[in-house]
């Protein structure tokens, strides 16, 4: 198997884009991406998109956009795995690349989800939960990570404001990003007194709808070390030092235990071996935060914090940008904004700018190590990738 390096980046402002379409929002970040690599061509594409059909309407999306992009009749593949639908397509791409299918592959995501209103939007999204003994009872994803958040408060002591102060810290990372959906900031008092949703999460625990796209570019690193990129030769390079996937039960009740996310944990646990490397050498990571309680349940998973110690970590400083491990420093979905597809592509950026050195205000410094975990439903499905930056040096490449 090849190494594999992500040579291009691009995504578009997230938010509430009326007056763009979904192949359009899809475009930008695409094209984008396939210009900061350098490159006129790709061999491939994979596109992330949870629910095409339901938020506007659309699918067979591989075919479409390859054509959109001027660029068919190369292979087109839609991926889907509910939330975590952009960094499965991104795996997809590595492997492609790491068997010698393809040389130069673009992975991307997008999704719509402004074109319905807030009760066919709700369903789209419940569609990602199992329908038969969660759904046909009235359950949603908050209420669902309700239920999470009440038993880790019980079990570990997480208290209310702990929570709250996941939202604050990620929305003043979301602050210092350009392209975030929300680049305000808010207090804990705020969050706490926000509006209920499904007790004990309020409004600003949840991740809003959102409509964006994210792109990147992958190649093997041999290939990647004689391009010059978008940038020029000087830029480092990014290398994907591992990927992993995982499973779990999609209801809840069928889980051993309902504050512990089982994929998150195996997937990590199978990057890190193939990264050869453990929690403690990460710069930072990008975790899927689409609650507040998800950050604190995440975080434990990955062997970042102790189980049942992720809920004082924001609040100490720990996971914010100058802590020991900043977590999120895009802002994550809480404060970038959750395009259910393009999320995990979206992670994936991130990591690349940090190791890049081209994150501007909420640079990590020295990064050389990150980690992205992106997941669909209320953890049924992983996806765990590890980043690391390879200098470029007057003999060649230093790691």
């Amino acid at each position: 198997m090849r190494d594999v390096a992500v040579i291009g980046v691009g995504m578009n402002r997230w938010g509430e884009l009326w007056e763009k379409s979904h192949r359009d929002i899809w475009t930008e970040a695409a094209l984008e991406a396939v210009a900061d690599a350098g490159v006129d061509r790709v061999d491939a594409m994979y596109v992330g998109c949870m629910s095409g059909g339901l938020f506007v309407g659309q699918e067979h999306l591989g075919a479409m956009l390859a054509e959109q992009l001027g660029m068919g009749p190369i292979p087109g593949t839609r991926v889907e795995s509910a939330c975590a639908s952009g960094g499965l397509a991104f795996r997809q791409a590595v492997l492609a690349v790491a068997a010698g299918e393809h040389d130069v592959v673009l992975a991307s995501g997008v999704e719509k989800m402004t074109d319905v209103d807030g009760g066919a939007a709700t369903y789209a999204l419940s569609t990602a939960a199992d329908q038969e003994y969660e759904c046909y009872h009235g359950i949603t994803f908050p209420g669902l990570y309700a239920m999470m958040a009440r038993v880790h408060m019980h079990r570990y002591g997480t208290t209310r404001k702990e929570l709250a102060e996941v939202a604050v810290k990620n929305h003043a990372h979301g602050s210092m990003n350009p392209l975030a959906q929300f680049q305000g900031k808010v207090t804990a008092e705020q969050v706490m007194e926000s509006v209920l949703v499904a007790d004990p999460l309020r409004i600003l625990d949840c991740s809003p709808i959102t409509d964006g796209a994210a792109a990147v570019v992958v190649a093997s690193l041999d290939a990647a070390k004689r391009m010059k990129g978008g940038a020029g030769a000087a830029r480092p390079l990014v290398r994907v030092a591992a990927s992993a996937h995982a499973t779990d039960s999609m209801a809840l009740h069928d889980r051993d235990d309902l504050c512990w996310l089982g994929a998150t944990a195996k997937a990590a646990e199978i990057a890190y071996k193939k990264a050869g490397i453990g929690p403690e050498k990460l710069s930072f990571v990008e975790v899927h935060d689409c609650f507040t309680i998800a950050e604190i349940m995440v975080i434990e998973a990955l062997g970042l914090v102790e189980r049942g110690k992720g809920g004082g970590a924001a609040a100490s400083g720990l996971t914010a940008l100058g802590g020991k491990i900043p977590v999120n420093t895009s802002g994550g979905l809480k404060s970038k904004g959750h395009p259910v597809g393009a999320t995990g592509v979206a992670q994936i950026r991130e990591a690349v700018l940090q190791l890049r050195g081209e994150a501007a205000d909420r640079q990590v410094k020295g990064a050389r190590y990150g980690l992205t975990q992106n997941m669909g439903g209320t953890g049924a499905s992983t996806v765990v990738h590890i980043f690391e930056r390879i200098e470029r040096g007057q003999g060649g490449m230093e790691r």
